[in-house]
Order: structure tokens, then C-alpha cells, then sequence
């Protein structure tokens, strides 16, 4: 019986209502170039910068005494919790070992993603305890929107992986909702996905259940799973985090050691001092993933963005958000590692123009930063608050925007299009052509959610704006959910697992 299962593949055609529907890329290949922000000698003084706040500051790690025995033993000076590096000691201890790609597995191969190089991989929302339709309103967020939200991005032809949190299930005892969580990915997706983030233990239930879908050999081998380790900025690293990153770094699963920063409460109000902050912390983070065990796969994370100085509300697609994330690229690639952050972030509490203002700024800076796994590419709204359906729809046709761009312009003979234009001569159109008859349904990005109807056939038709469209489509995506199906005995054994584990503690309702 062969442990992984394969989802059966066709080639998407045209759905009725003419949206364009393609055969889905495991991930976007990148093919246009990075943006660069900063020159060599900006790039030199950050990184400076860095090695001064980790040799003079130094970085707290509370409530994990073995990790200040780590460092204790690279000939760190480790005070209390605190911990004091050695300028340029990170960097030559995650250069000498961290691989710059690596590729997390899915069980349908044909879904694994890669992870490094031009290679960008497009995640949804993750963590809001709300999610928001236009039907339901807004509401506290449960295991049934959970499920649906899984097949509801199964179904999106231009998001890549099912992700981790996509939804916080309040309705499940905290203690125990993220086993239904990593259920609901292994059966509903087919999908790469993540594992728990929140201490060793789930954690560890996290890796029991990729042995029981993927074989324990194989997961030994193979990245299966996807952990982001955020930093408590500014500079500490506390037990939950710590506790997940030793253990995913221990079973060779990926780590993307995350600052996640707001400048002015979390970090300096400047783009300077927070990016050597948010190297700072990375590089320390990324360093005891090597430490731990050399060679372990791990991605230097940023989530940084700015807040209200009036309000201190945070706030999203900003210029310096952007800058931020463009430098962070450049950083990433200087130290040789993947690059992991954040797209289509709002502060919207709809998904209106403001939404899609900052989703696209968001979205369009991190691809051009390089960005390697970029989560929160569909749904974010309310600053991380809400899960929307309708923004969700409207987010997938930007990450089909940027997938097209990004494969750049085709200079294939049939792109060139000289016959084309002979055939067809002055003063004609080529409307009729056999180039255009040949090439209409492929040659042009056709979003899902606009109308580019007149103004009357729009009115006829209810004169509905971008998220009463997007109502209706995430209603049909999930009508049109195929389910990719689980090995029996599999499923069986992940869900006796799963009841194992849930009948060894009580319910607890807090973290």
C-alpha cells in the first residue's frame, strides 16, 4: 500500500461564466528580477548594525534553559536569560550549514513546493479568530468555517499551499483545536501545509501525524511540514516559540525564524533601525536552528510593518512596509537563505478600497523583494482580526496578477506574432485571425471577481460591486471542491491518533 495518495489531475478548461481557469503551477517561477533598495554599503551598515545590537544588547530567550545551554556551549556569554554573540558569529554559523532551497512535500507531488531560489510560494490568511461573509456577517470562527475555508482554497488554481491557522476554531478547546486543524489539511487538501507553532508538544503532535501520513522514514528524509518561529520584539524569544523551533529543527522540518515587528512600538520608528532589529533577531534565531542541528532546513522570516502614530492602530501598505520587505530580500539573499513573509495585509474592516489598496501594494513589494513563502497572500483582513471569504476571492486574482507578471514577457515565435502581423496588414484587425482564434483563451490574464461589461449590461445584471461578485464565486469554488480522498487505513489511523491524544488531557479554553 503506498503511503502517499495522488490526487487525480486535469487540465482546468474555461468555466462557464468565461473566468479564466489554468492548469494550476505548484508555485510561481519567478522570472523577472529583484528590486534592490539599499546599495552595498546600506546593505554593510545593517548588517553592522545587527552584529552591534547582538554583541552590545544581546537577545533574551525566557523559559528554555537548554537553548542558553546551546549557545553557552558555541562560546556565546549567555547573563540570566540573556545572550551576547560574537560579531559575525550567526552569520558564519548559519552560512556554513543552512541550505539555500530545499522543497517541502506534499502528498500529492505534484503539490510540493520549493522553497529558495526564484521560487515564490503563495499561503492564505493565517490566525484570525473572526472570519467575515457578506451572508453571515462577522462572527467568532469555528471548525465548520475551518473545513470550508481549507476546500474553499483547495479549489483556488493560484494559491499553492493549504497553510496553517486559517482560521482560529474557537468553538474547540485551545488545548486540543490544532489536532482538528492538521486533520482538516490532511484530509480536505492535497496541499503542502504547516504544522502547530505553539510549544514543543503540538509541535510534536504535529510531526506524529506527518509519520503517520508520510511514513517515518520519509519524513526523515523529506520536509513535509513548514513552522514559523516569531520573535517577541524587541529581542526575546519566549519558551512557546523556542520550544516548536527545537523541535521541528530536530526532525529536519522547516523553520522560518519571524521577527514580527510594528516600528514605534515594537521597533524604532525608522526603516534603518528596525531592519537591523529584525536581522538581529532573525540571524540569532536562525543560528540556533544550526546549532541544533546543522544542516536543518529554515527561512529568515519578516513581518514588518508600521502603526498609527496618532492612534497606534497598526497600519499596512505603507511606503515603509515596503522598503522594509524589498531590504529584507536583499538581507535574505546576502545570507543565503529563503526569504519568508507577509502579502496581502489590511487594516480594512471590509473588503472594500482600502482593502485592495494595501493587499496589492503588500503583495507586489514582497515579490519584488524575492520573497521565497509568502503567507497572508489571500483574506487578511482587520489587521490580522478576520478571515474574509469575499477579500479571499479578490486577493486570488492578485496572486493570479503577480503569477502572471512575474513570468515575464514570452518571446516564443508564436509571442513574436510576425505572421500574424503579415498576414494581416495595414488598416486590418485581427480579431478574426488564426493567431488571435489560436491564442485568445491563453494570451491575456483573466481576473475572476472584475466586470468589464458596459455600464448598462452591469446595471441589467444588478449592478453588483467587486465583493458581491466575490460572494458568489467563493460560493461556486466550493460547489466545484473536488475532494483529493485519503488512504483508508491512513485516515483511520490519524483520527484514532488524534482521539488518543485529545482523551490524554482535559479541555483547557486558553493557551
Amino acid at each position: 500500500m503506498t503511503r502517499l495518495t495522488q490526487k487525480r489531475r486535469s487540465r482546468h478548461t474555461p468555466a462557464e461564466d468565461g473566468r479564466s481557469a489554468p492548469a494550476r503551477a505548484p508555485f510561481i517561477s519567478r522570472q523577472l528580477d529583484t528590486f534592490s533598495v539599499l546599495s552595498q554599503e546600506g546593505l554593510e551598515l545593517i548588517e553592522r548594525n545587527a552584529d552591534r545590537i547582538l554583541q552590545d544588547t544581546g537577545m533574551e530567550f525566557h523559559g528554555d534553559p537548554e537553548i542558553l545551554d546551546i549557545f553557552r556551549m558555541a562560546g556565546c556569554t549567555v547573563e540570566g536569560a540573556r545572550v551576547r554573540f560574537d560579531p559575525g558569529f550567526c552569520r558564519r554559523t548559519i552560512q556554513a550549514t543552512a541550505p539555500r532551497q530545499f522543497t517541502q512535500h506534499a502528498r500529492n507531488a505534484a503539490n510540493s513546493v520549493q522553497l529558495g531560489g526564484n521560487a515564490t510560494v503563495l499561503c492564505p490568511s493565517w490566525g484570525p479568530p473572526f472570519v467575515h461573509d457578506l451572508d453571515r456577517g462577522r462572527r467568532y470562527a469555528s471548525h465548520a468555517d475551518f473545513v470550508e475555508l481549507v476546500k474553499l482554497h483547495q479549489s483556488l488554481p493560484w494559491l499553492h499551499h493549504s497553510g496553517g491557522v486559517v482560521c482560529e476554531p474557537v468553538d474547540l478547546p485551545a488545548n486540543k483545536r490544532h489536532l482538528d486543524m492538521l486533520y482538516a489539511h490532511i484530509r480536505w487538501s492535497d496541499r503542502a501545509f504547516m504544522g502547530a507553532f505553539i510549544g514543543a508538544e503540538r509541535a510534536g503532535h504535529a510531526i506524529d501525524m506527518a509519520r503517520i501520513l508520510f511514513g517515518a522514514d520519509y519524513v526523515a528524509e523529506h520536509p513535509v511540514l513548514y513552522c514559523v518561529s516569531n520573535t517577541n520584539a524587541p529581542l526575546v524569544l519566549d519558551s512557546h516559540m523556542s520550544g516548536a523551533l527545537k523541535t521541528y529543527a530536530r526532525a529536519n522540518q522547516p523553520v522560518a525564524c519571524t521577527p514580527w515587528v510594528l516600528t514605534g512600538a515594537m521597533s524604532p520608528t525608522t526603516v534603518a533601525g528596525t531592519l537591523a532589529q529584525v536581522l538581529a533577531e532573525a540571524t540569532a534565531c536562525l543560528a540556533l536552528v544550526q546549532l541544533i542541528n546543522p544542516g536543518a532546513p529554515c527561512l529568515m522570516g519578516s513581518f514588518a510593518s508600521t502603526m498609527s502614530m496618532q492612534s497606534g492602530a497598526p497600519t499596512f501598505g505603507t511606503p515603509e512596509a515596503g522598503l522594509m520587505v524589498l531590504a529584507a530580500g536583499q538581507l535574505a539573499r546576502r545570507l543565503g537563505v529563503p526569504l519568508h513573509t507577509v502579502g496581502t495585509l489590511s487594516a480594512s474592516k471590509l473588503p472594500d478600497a482600502q482593502s485592495q489598496q494595501e493587499a496589492a501594494w503588500g503583495l507586489l513589494m514582497s515579490m519584488f523583494a524575492g520573497a521565497n513563502l509568502i503567507n497572508h497572500a489571500t483574506g487578511w483582513l482587520e489587521g490580522g482580526l478576520v478571515t474574509s471569504y469575499e477579500k479571499t476571492l479578490i486577493d486570488h486574482d492578485i496572486c493570479g496578477k503577480v503569477a502572471r507578471f512575474f513570468d515575464g514577457i514570452d518571446l516564443s515565435e508564436n509571442a513574436q506574432a510576425m505572421d500574424a502581423i503579415a498576414l494581416t496588414g495595414p488598416g486590418q484587425h485581427f480579431l478574426g485571425s488564426d493567431h488571435t482564434r489560436l491564442n485568445f483563451m491563453s494570451a491575456l490574464f483573466r481576473p475572476w471577481t472584475a466586470d468589464n461589461n458596459s455600464f448598462e449590461q452591469w446595471q441589467a445584471e444588478g449592478g453588483k460591486d467587486a465583493a458581491t461578485r466575490a460572494n458568489a464565486l467563493w460560493k461556486k469554488q466550493l460547489e466545484r471542491y473536488e475532494d483529493p480522498g485519503l488512504d483508508p487505513a491512513i485516515d483511520e489511523a490519524l483520527k484514532d491518533y488524534v482521539a488518543k491524544v485529545k482523551s490524554s488531557m482535559p479541555d483547557v479554553n486558553y493557551f
